[in-house]
C-alpha cells in the first residue's frame, strides 16, 4: 500500500507544528524582548557612565557630516553615536549570555560531581559480596540435597 502524498500544505503544517520550530519561535520572541531590555540597559545606564568618563560626551548625538563634491546634493550624515550604541548593546548582551552559560555549566558540573561522589560513597558503603563458592562446595551441597531426597523416600 502506497503512502498518501501530503501535498504542499500538509508538509507545511507538519513542519510548522514540530516542536523544534515552536521552540525556535518562542526563543525569537523572548530574544526580541531581551533585546529591548539590553537596549534600555545600554542607553539608560551604561552610556551615561561612559559619557561621564569621557567628559560628558553624549554618543547618541554624535555624527559626522560628509559633504559631497557634487554641487546640488545634500550632505550625508553618518551617525557614529548609533554605531557606538550598537557595539555597546552587543557587548552587554554577550556579557550577559556568557554569565548565564557560565553559571549553567558550573551548576551542571557541581551536580555531576555530587552525583559521582554519592555513587562512589554508596559503592564504598555497600558490604563486600561474599566470595563465590568453589566447585567442591557446590558439589557437596548438591550431594546433601540428593541424600535428603533419598532418605525421605
Amino acid at each position: 500500500m502506497e503512502k498518501k502524498k501530503k501535498g504542499f500544505w500538509g508538509e507545511f503544517r507538519e513542519f510548522a507544528t514540530k516542536g523544534s520550530v515552536i521552540d525556535l519561535a518562542v526563543g525569537v520572541i523572548i530574544g526580541g524582548a531581551f533585546s529591548a531590555i539590553t537596549s534600555s540597559l545600554v542607553n539608560d545606564v551604561v552610556m551615561p557612565f561612559v559619557g561621564l568618563f569621557l567628559g560628558g560626551v553624549d554618543f547618541t548625538t554624535s555624527s559626522v557630516t560628509v559633504v559631497t563634491i557634487f554641487s546640488g546634493e545634500e550632505p550625508s550624515v553618518i551617525t557614529v553615536g548609533n554605531f557606538i550604541q550598537a557595539i555597546m548593546n552587543f557587548l552587554v548582551l554577550a556579557l550577559v549570555i556568557f554569565l548565564i552559560v557560565r553559571s549553567i555549566n558550573r551548576a551542571r558540573a557541581r551536580a555531576e560531581a555530587k552525583a559521582k561522589a554519592e555513587a562512589e560513597a554508596a559503592a564504598a558503603a555497600a558490604p563486600p559480596a561474599p566470595p563465590a563458592p568453589t566447585e567442591a562446595e557446590l558439589l557437596g551441597r548438591i550431594l546433601e540435597v540428593l541424600e535428603t531426597k533419598e532418605s525421605t523416600k
